[in-house]
């Protein structure tokens, strides 16, 4: 490997291991709410929060963020030794797959049927992922930009866009179809779609996905993305358990 190349390959390493970290240290330094031992996006964006490191120290430090059993979802190595006072709410292993052969990205199609959506198309992307459970989203999560969707028949089918943003890196999120309009192929579309927009910007699509979903697995695999490493994800708040949260 060439000098440059191993630099490149630190620099992805030193970013992608710490996604959320890095993201709200750095391009998303905006939406950051915390201090340097523990940091999270507003509750209304989405539950992402990260830990300088995860010791007694920031969760102590966590614990303000995640106040009136306003769950926070962490990106692990391992999990760890909760402190007093925290309860699980969902846990499980997080594949993390990055675009390796962008032409694959570039040569899918995507029709017109493919459009934006924008802060009018709130509550039924809010609905559509409160069934199909891709992940957090919140009411305002679409203003971190990117989203695209399908309609039929006057219905929000499919939707995707963009979550977390580091440098040279974005984030693809919120992958999702709605049961009645599956395999027709809206998530690779959709995916490829948010996908050349971040390319087009001469960075690289990321996304995360669990990896037993062997499905949307093989879709982003053929989409040129190839999983880089895996998280133990950790849904967790303070207090008993008063509902459940999206992961």
């Amino acid at each position: 490997m060439t000098q440059s190349g191993t630099g490149q390959q630190m620099a992805e390493e030193t970013i992608l291991d710490r996604p959320i970290w890095q993201a709200l240290s750095t391009r998303h330094a905006q939406w950051a709410e915390g201090d340097g031992l523990a940091k999270r996006y507003p509750a209304a964006v989405t539950s992402l929060a990260a830990l300088r490191q995860p010791d007694a120290a920031a969760f102590a430090a966590l614990e303000p963020l995640a106040a009136s059993g306003n769950a926070v979802a962490l990106f692990l190595d391992v999990a760890p030794d909760l402190p007093a006072g925290w309860t699980v709410i969902a846990s499980g292993a997080l594949a993390q797959m990055v675009c390796v052969a962008p032409e694959n990205v570039g040569g899918h199609p995507v029709g017109d049927e493919v459009i934006a959506m924008t802060s009018a198309d709130v509550d039924e992307m809010v609905a559509l992922t409160a069934l199909t459970r891709p992940g957090p989203f919140g009411p305002r999560t679409v203003e971190l930009g990117g989203y695209r969707g399908v309609r039929r028949a006057g219905r929000l089918a499919a939707m995707a866009g963009e979550r977390m943003r580091v440098p040279g890196f974005t984030e693809i999120s919120a992958v999702c179809t709605h049961p009645d309009f599956r395999g027709q192929g809206y998530a690779a579309d959709l995916v490829a779609a948010v996908a050349q927009g971040i390319l087009r910007r001469g960075e690289t699509p990321f996304l995360h996905t669990r990896p037993e979903n062997a499905a949307a697995v093989n879709v982003y695999r053929k989409l040129g993305f190839e999983i880089r490493r895996t998280f133990e994800l950790l849904v967790v708040q303070r207090g008993p358990a008063q509902s459940a949260s999206g992961n």
